[in-house]
């Protein structure tokens, strides 16, 4: 972060500053206080930052946000919420640069595409982009206070459980290109339909400027139509649809990697990204279109996808010196990721393929119907074996049994389904690990393969 005067930062927010000194950084929490940070005290539903603001006094915070007067020994901003002026601040801040901002977000993919447009604009500069999930109003300001001027490009992460949460984010990250990669089922249980988590998605448009275009998934059906909806220009990228504008062909595997070729307006390129599954052609597809809207080359925008990087937990692939595959993808789960995964999963040459599935949460009344559905893809991308755990466990059983003949077995707790894997598995064996963040399946992974979370 470049510093900022208090009453610069007063002024932002809305707030009365007696006196002026320089604020170094933003924090909410007081073990990253430095001295010249601003505090920000923060309530939750199980904490309240007011508590530890003497604690960040102390730490050398030289000032603090809070929602009440208080005598700190440092200047106090008071607002109304300190939340909304989190935010509100990330907004001015944001304003400060001229730096080229993507937002992305959608049901699926929203990471992965992340890291692959990183990836792409790290060709025209440096890019600074999302870290881990931080893409609620609580994360996003803390990603946009990592600016600088030494920055061009920054591409940001937006996530939602509910109506209007994307809206207060890309007002704060003004996108120049907003990219929505799919809609799914994910958060179903709070909106209700499909068509209302597009609406949901769509709110990225409300930060960006009338010329900012979007990126759409053309093989996404509710996406495809979205050129109804909106008065502003769009690249459809896709596989399968004639009316996409970024489409990929030509679609092979080989040694872990991925090659295609991308036809674009008249041209044609081969691309490579060293990832396996067609989700991850989409993703490329979408990290392609920015690059094109960035005003970047195509030979640019494919060395950009080659040196790729996925983020840990997310199909990380290990091949084990006793001759397992082990794919660790438990950064999240929803019915199309767990899908995507299965496929790779089903491309894998393997003596036995096997499916170690987590539970996924937030489907509300779909959550049963959509737990059989992923035994069904278990049983479609020829697993071989299917275990899972989890509260919705026994529904992925019955539709792997209802699709077909594979070994099944769900187990109550993580030690029970480690010890029971660590017998049961054998050398040659490709297994998938893949469940909702909350159940840490790769505790199990680091258990029975020595593999260490996080990696």
């Amino acid at each position: 972060m470049e510093t900022m005067q208090l009453r610069q930062i007063a002024a932002a927010v809305g707030a009365e500053c007696g006196e002026d000194r320089p604020i170094t950084d933003v924090v909410t929490d007081t073990a990253q206080v430095t001295p010249g940070s601003l505090f920000v005290a923060l309530k939750g539903e199980r904490f309240d930052g007011h508590d530890f603001i003497p604690k960040a006094a102390e730490a050398g915070a030289a000032a603090v946000l809070s929602e009440k007067p208080l005598d700190a020994g440092i200047p106090v901003l008071e607002v109304p919420s300190t939340r909304k002026a989190l935010v509100e601040l990330a907004r001015y801040y944001r304003g400060l640069f001229h730096t080229f901002v993507v937002g992305v977000t959608g049901s699926v993919g929203k990471t992965s595409t992340k890291d692959m447009i990183c990836a792409v604009l790290q060709q025209k500069g440096k890019t600074l982009k999302t870290l881990g999930n931080l893409n609620n109003d609580i994360g996003l300001p803390k990603t946009l206070f990592r600016l600088d001027s030494s920055y061009k490009n920054a591409v940001i992460e937006m996530g939602m459980s509910h109506m209007g949460e994307i809206a207060v984010l890309t007002r704060a990250a003004r996108p120049n290109v907003g990219v929505i990669t799919n809609i799914g089922v994910s958060h179903i249980e709070n909106l209700g339909s499909r068509e209302n988590i597009l609406r949901a998605k769509l709110e990225i448009t409300e930060g960006m400027s009338s010329n900012a275009p979007l990126v759409l998934n053309a093989d996404d059906k509710l996406l495809a139509e979205v050129y109804n909806q909106v008065e502003r220009d769009i690249i459809y990228y896709g596989i399968d649809s004639g009316a996409a504008d970024v489409q990929a062909c030509n679609i092979a595997e080989q040694d872990g990697s991925t090659v295609f070729n991308v036809r674009f307006y008249g041209k044609t390129v081969t691309a490579m990204i060293p990832v396996l599954g067609k989700h991850n052609v989409y993703n490329a597809l979408a990290a392609f279109s920015v690059g094109l809207a960035a005003g970047m080359s195509p030979a640019d925008i494919v060395m950009g996808l080659r040196g790729y990087e996925p983020t840990a937990m997310r199909q990380d692939i290990h091949h084990l010196d006793n001759g397992m595959t082990v794919i660790v993808d438990c950064y999240n789960a929803s019915p199309d990721s767990m899908k995507a995964s299965l496929s790779v999963l089903g491309s894998l040459p393997a003596k036995r393929r096997v499916a170690v599935l987590g539970e996924m949460l937030e489907l509300g009344d779909y959550s049963a119907e959509m737990h059989r559905q992923v035994g069904r893809y278990a049983v479609e991308n020829h697993a071989d074996a299917l275990f899972c755990y989890g509260s919705h466990a026994a529904e992925m059983l019955e539709g792997a049994q209802a699709a077909g003949h594979l070994y099944c077995r769900s187990f109550d707790t993580k030690e029970e389904m480690a010890d029971y894997l660590k017998l049961w598995l054998k050398p040659g064996d490709a297994v998938l690990y893949k469940g909702s963040r909350r159940l840490r399946l790769e505790e199990v992974v680091s258990e029975v393969h020595g593999i260490p979370a996080g990696h």
